[in-house]
């Protein structure tokens, strides 16, 4: 399903993360998706004919037909719908992220570490629901110091999968979705790396931080690790460093933080996004006059 490769420099729009290209069958999708939602076994057969395929055939051609198009987003549970009118940005009650945790091998993905675990959960209407999670050959040694916090070993992973193996998993996990994480920016960096390395696959759509929207909503907070606002926001986390356990954490703080950010008067992805900018720091502007004056 990958011999069209991602599209590449389109531009971003909030639907949903985007990793295959749109095909001519895509129309035909739509008209059908206009009238009800519907799941990727449904749209292989009563619309593109496909009479025997599996389950998983079908999740794959839709996701290769759909994931890119921006007029489509994919429901929580795995159905696809039309996506907000143009120029309109997603209401956040329609909105699926799928929020994602990679344990790996190192903290650089541009210096060739890998990833070694990977865990995510959607978060749609408020429930939370495992998309995909695995153990994942990195195809290199674990360094001892990264064994000692997440307590994967080389002889865990030694068996499992390669990223390439799972990638086709991943995708489908994410294409349609809002891709979040506790420094989103990892995260992505590590799942983006794998895919275009195994799949020549580019990762492009929105994302969201729960780093600096925690930053923005609760400003008081001292640490942002996911330990500290996990513990504010009352979330246990049982098994933390692996990419299950902390996905689903991170999922139940995503949770927690689009109710204080609708409180604040967030009503669509836009609103999210922006939320989680980084402020432009005002420069103050020096005076000639003295910063006191004393009374005669």
């Amino acid at each position: 399903m990958h011999d069209a490769a991602a599209l590449q420099g389109r531009p971003v729009t909030d639907s949903g993360v985007r990793v295959a290209p749109a095909g001519t069958l895509v129309d035909r999708s739509l008209r059908f998706l206009a009238d009800q939602a519907a799941d990727s076994l449904t749209l292989a057969r009563d619309v593109l004919g496909i009479s025997r395929a599996t389950r998983a055939i079908a999740d794959r051609v839709a996701v290769a037909l759909l994931g890119s198009d921006p007029r489509v987003r994919r429901l929580g549970d795995g159905k696809w719908a039309l996506a907000a009118a143009a120029g309109e940005s997603t209401a956040l009650g329609a909105c699926t992220f799928a929020v994602v945790d990679v344990e790996t091998t190192g903290s650089s993905s541009g210096r060739g570490d890998r990833v070694t675990e990977i865990g995510i959960y959607t978060l749609s209407g408020g429930k939370i629901e495992l998309a995909f999670e695995a153990l994942v050959n990195p195809e290199r040694p674990i360094p001892n110091f990264v064994s000692a916090l997440t307590r994967i070993t080389d002889d865990m992973v030694r068996t499992q999968p390669t990223f390439a193996e799972i990638a086709d998993d991943v995708v489908a996990a994410l294409a349609g979705r809002v891709f979040a994480a506790h420094n989103a920016r990892f995260d992505w960096a590590f799942v983006s790396r794998e895919l275009r390395r195994t799949q020549d696959l580019a990762l492009e759509g929105p994302r969201i931080c729960t780093v600096r929207l925690t930053r923005r909503l609760v400003p008081g907070l001292r640490s942002r690790n996911l330990d500290a606002v996990a513990t504010y926001f009352g979330v246990e986390i049982e098994h933390r460093h692996r990419a299950g356990s902390d996905a689903l954490g991170t999922a139940r703080v995503l949770k927690r933080l689009l109710d204080v950010a609708e409180e604040n008067g967030a009503r669509t992805l836009d609103d999210l996004q922006a939320l989680g900018r980084p402020r432009r720091r005002r420069r103050r502007r020096r005076s000639a006059l003295p910063t006191s004056v004393e009374e005669a």
